[in-house]
């Protein structure tokens, strides 16, 4: 699997990261073991994950994906091959939504002791906090990067013009800057009036900053839960291009022989800005589906077809 660069950070991550949301939860140790040591026998190395994963589940409180991850690492020890991703902001147990310093701190030291490691690769800001000045966040930050716990800080869920302004803020000061941005990311476009909130779904200025920055967008609900195969599209992306769109996608797997889940897969990894779709998968046979989308080969007039493809007014 080939990589890309996060940025200018000196991380190179590969094409597809794997999304971790679900191990440890509704996947089971042995299925969550499986899946890991199949993506990274494919040659992946991005595994991303977060504290409140998956605190929505029936009998769990959240932190269950870093601990079956941290015992992973122990078991196969790779701490070395694989570079680990986690976050910081979302609500879970007694933790608030927020980006005060003390809750970056506290809460990325709780994930160092489930991974039982010293250092995270990557920690995301979950969610964009407007009740903390962002001079503060980044420059708590900045404290877990000087004192050897964090690699690299990201974002997720910011707007462009949030990163825009992160970035002169950490340059003014030479703190550490933000290598990439998390979104909500899929084929389909979000109507106009549609929310995905508290998420933030990807638009045409983040394309337009990760275009001109070289700032990779790593993807997230890129297969939208299973949607396209369950004909069952949220109602916030059911608009006016819904049915072109979709009949696209499946005029593009008809001609390459891929399936409608891999041609989404492949027209994220052809794009003219740098994007990194997380794939998540519960079982072996999803994965196997999501890792055939590298060898889906896109030509130009295709990847042409798939952007233009909207509906009327």
């Amino acid at each position: 699997m080939k990589s890309i660069p996060l940025s200018n950070s000196g991380l190179n991550v590969s094409a597809l990261g794997f999304g971790a949301m679900y191990l440890g939860t509704r996947s089971n140790t042995e299925t969550s073991f499986q899946l890991l040591d199949d993506y990274v026998a494919a040659g992946g190395n991005f595994i991303d994950t977060a504290n409140i994963y998956s605190h929505w589940v029936q009998g769990f409180k959240g932190g269950e994906s870093e601990t079956l991850i941290g015992e992973w690492l122990r078991q196969r020890g790779n701490r070395d091959q694989v570079i680990i991703a986690s976050k910081v902001g979302f609500p879970y147990q007694n933790v608030k939504q927020e980006l005060s310093p003390a809750t970056i701190a506290q809460e990325c030291d709780r994930t160092l002791k489930r991974m039982g490691i010293d250092t995270l690769d990557v920690y995301y800001a979950h969610v964009d906090d407007y009740n903390t000045p962002l001079e503060e966040t980044l420059e708590a930050f900045n404290k877990l990067v000087t004192a050897g716990k964090v690699r690299h800080i990201a974002a997720s869920n910011y707007r462009a013009w949030r990163l825009e302004q992160a970035h002169s803020i950490s340059t003014a000061n030479g703190w550490a800057e933000f290598c990439c941005v998390q979104q909500r990311h899929t084929y389909l476009r979000v109507k106009p009036g549609g929310s995905t909130k508290p998420q933030v779904a990807s638009n045409e200025d983040l394309f337009d900053y990760a275009r001109f920055h070289s700032f990779p967008i790593v993807a997230y609900s890129i297969l939208l839960g299973g949607a396209y195969t369950k004909n069952s599209i949220p109602p916030e992306y059911a608009g006016a291009d819904t049915d072109a769109r979709l009949a696209m996608l499946n005029t593009i797997a008809a001609e390459t022989g891929a399936t409608i889940n891999q041609v989404i897969v492949a027209w994220m990894l052809h794009s003219n800005y740098p994007v990194i779709p997380l794939i998540a998968a519960s079982s072996y046979t999803q994965l196997a589906e999501n890792l055939g989308a590298l060898d889906v080969k896109l030509s130009a007039d295709q990847m042409g077809r798939l952007d233009a493809a909207k509906g009327g007014l």
